[in-house]
């Protein structure tokens, strides 16, 4: 039987969500690319032991997150339910549903059928009887905000999530949505949004200032770019990385010149840091406060550690943040 370490909540740093009363651990666990058939069962259980070891109390899912749709979930139902069963009050279990998941008109988007349909199956999946929260995966421009918003409220007064969510939502939905659950009493506190030092739009369309003017928190996912903000690319195109198997999110064609030159300029400011590129990449995200956690992903448990050990430095000089500035600007 797996025993967690007793000093995992030692380093590990935690931050309010929002308004709400829920604590983020400032790291997540993402089961977006390495927690489906294509993963070896026990890497898997290494990396989520590697992850709670070292405080990482959230683990992030989908229902379509594979590959093949729901696999990620049966794997992370079975590790959770052959490890983790005794730690389940210390953790976040987080899944999604709004992409297409199902043939047939039912089975994608925001209606409340497809949602509370998948809420039954992921629990199912999973193993459990609830999720701490369930999000609505992106807006839906056909049905009703309305609609979703209370298909979420009945998800929460039945017991089978204790918050809600909602993701890729921007600033002027994420307004709505809020004005609809303060009115129901939903409690939607979380809106999860890509961020990093190369896709700083939740800063252009003025998210970050929503968050805090509505109360809802801000979790960012891919925060390394697809693994961009590392070294794995300052030497070409490694034979193992996404790029070199033809990922279907991350392409050749993505690492242009300007942004190869940019990942140089930016491992030279970490390296003055000493930092890796990757640590100082989630440190930037961390470092204002906006953010109550990134959702990491990794395919072994090395990665974990790598990444967890930015929170030893997440403060910046102005003159590094202007330099950061400076060179985002370059790629965008």
């Amino acid at each position: 039987m797996y025993t967690a370490s007793e000093s995992r909540y030692e380093k590990m740093k935690y931050n309010r969500v929002g308004r709400s009363g829920l604590l983020f651990p400032a790291v997540s666990l993402g089961f977006w690319h390495n927690f489906g058939t294509n993963g070896n069962y026990e890497n898997m259980r290494a990396m989520m032991r590697t992850a709670f070891d070292n405080g990482i109390t959230q683990f992030d899912l989908a229902n379509n997150y594979g590959p093949e749709y729901g696999q990620a979930e049966k794997n992370a139902g079975k590790l959770l339910h052959d490890d983790f069963m005794p730690y389940r009050d210390e953790l976040i279990i987080t899944t999604k549903a709004g992409y297409d998941m199902w043939p047939g008109p039912y089975g994608n988007w925001g209606s409340r059928k497809y949602l509370i349909a998948s809420c039954n199956q992921s629990l199912k999946r999973l193993g459990l009887d609830y999720v701490d929260i369930f999000y609505h995966h992106r807006p839906d421009p056909d049905t009703p905000l309305e609609e979703t918003m209370d298909a979420l409220l009945q998800i929460v007064r039945s017991g089978k999530a204790l918050y809600a969510g909602i993701s890729n939502y921007n600033a002027e939905q994420t307004v709505a949505a809020m004005k609809i659950a303060k009115k129901i009493h939903l409690p939607l506190i979380v809106n999860q949004r890509r961020y990093s030092i190369f896709d700083r739009k939740i800063e252009r369309e003025g998210l970050k200032e929503t968050a805090k003017k509505t109360g809802i928190g801000i979790i960012a996912f891919s925060p390394l770019a697809q693994g961009l903000l590392s070294d794995r690319y300052l030497n070409g195109i490694p034979a193992d990385s996404r790029i070199g198997h033809d990922h279907r999110y991350l392409h050749q064609e993505d690492l242009t010149e300007k942004k190869l030159a940019a990942i140089s300029k930016l491992n030279t400011i970490a390296a003055r840091r000493g930092q890796s590129l990757a640590e100082m990449a989630l440190a930037w995200i961390m470092c204002d406060g906006a953010v109550s956690s990134v959702i990491i992903g990794a395919s072994r448990p090395e990665q974990i550690l790598e990444n967890v050990r930015f929170l030893e430095n997440t403060s910046f000089s102005s003159e590094e943040l202007a330099e950061i500035d400076e060179i985002s600007r370059e790629v965008m």
